[in-house]
């Protein structure tokens, strides 16, 4: 499981686009996005900065915890 502290999230709609935008690469990830503490936890087979990319592409501020 990794662990990204990610602003700029307030919604429903940010949670689909960030989860989506990871799904996009590995579409068996599992992804749990918490808006309050501002994190997306991740279990997949891709590597940290392929999931940092996808997250900022998204235009979110992304860093790993």
């Amino acid at each position: 499981m990794q662990v990204f502290n990610v602003q700029g999230m307030t919604c429903g709609h940010c949670v689909k686009s960030v989860t989506q935008a990871i799904q996009a690469q590995d579409p068996a990830a599992t992804v749990e996005v918490h808006l309050g503490q501002k994190e997306v936890r991740v279990h997949s087979l891709l590597t940290e900065p392929q999931i940092l990319a996808a997250i900022r592409e998204e235009g979110y501020q992304a860093e790993p915890q």
